[in-house]
């Protein structure tokens, strides 16, 4: 897909066109699966979690925390719910993993997810129902 309006600068002159493309697949895949799990009938809420770090006015801010799941919410029947987000090609670092474990050890529901498949896929499974 193309941005085929042009654009102006602040002195009203035209900007070059620029093609549109989806540089960020993990990002593409973050909202698929957040509007997914936002609508399924299992999940009381979920909400994404920034993590990472930036400098910001001079101070080294940290957000979240090492292998913070990209998005974290509640089942409807209580269960602490955490989902990490990867685009088709990527992999769980170890941290991401062993978060995800931990959340299952402690009776919540945690797995990765690529598109909307995977997030039905594994809430089937948390609820019981063969997948």
């Amino acid at each position: 897909m193309t941005n085929k309006t042009p654009s102006l600068d602040l002195f009203g002159d035209d900007l070059p066109i620029v093609p549109s493309t989806n540089a960020r697949p993990e990002a593409a895949a973050l909202v698929e699966v957040l509007l997914t799990l936002r609508a399924h009938p299992m999940v009381a809420w979920a909400e994404r979690m920034n993590s990472g770090a930036a400098h910001i006015g001079g101070r080294f801010v940290r957000f979240g925390w090492t292998g913070c799941p990209d998005v974290l919410g509640q089942t409807k029947d209580g269960r602490l719910l955490g989902v990490e987000v990867k685009a088709a090609k990527g992999r769980l670092r170890p941290e991401q993993g062993v978060f995800l474990k931990r959340i299952r050890a402690a009776g919540g529901v945690a797995f990765m997810a690529r598109d909307c498949r995977d997030v039905f896929l594994n809430l089937d499974i948390a609820g019981g129902k063969q997948a």
